[in-house]
């Protein structure tokens, strides 16, 4: 029997339903996808998407760690930025605030904010590739 814990594993469907569109699914949940080479303002294209799942990534960090370090907090607003290249297509610069509700200190904000970058899975994923930084601050 092995102690190395079983790595998490995520999976998503996605399909083209015309050529304005499409949806990915996962669990029970569906998202619509902007595909159509016009843009739609209907739905999160992949560069938002990939800017939706950083966000969420930090907001998810800030739930699993709020618990571990008795820090309170009464709300979080997330707000992302990105800067698109064009040759080789990536995104090259990305930005964020995240903005906490909060009367912990302000070295307790940036502890909370030291975590957020230090395990959450998107923020590592993406910051070797990009220019990313941003500032967590009290509401």
């Amino acid at each position: 029997m092995s102690d190395t814990p079983a790595k998490m594993r995520f999976h998503v469907d996605a399909r083209r339903i015309d050529a304005h569109g499409s949806e990915a699914s996962c669990k029970l949940a569906h998202i619509t996808l902007d595909t159509d080479m016009a843009g739609s303002s209907q739905a999160f294209n992949p560069a938002e998407l990939l800017l939706a799942a950083l966000s969420a990534c930090m907001i998810k960090g800030i739930e699993r760690v709020v618990p571990i370090l008795k820090f309170e907090l009464r709300g979080v607003q997330v707000t992302v930025d990105g800067v698109r290249q064009d040759v080789p297509p990536k995104m090259e610069s990305i930005r964020y605030e995240i903005i906490v509700d909060t009367d912990e200190t302000d070295r307790r904000i940036e502890l909370l904010h030291d975590n957020i970058k230090k395990y959450g899975t998107v923020f590592n994923t993406v910051a070797p590739s990009t220019d990313l930084s941003g500032v967590m601050r009290r509401l």
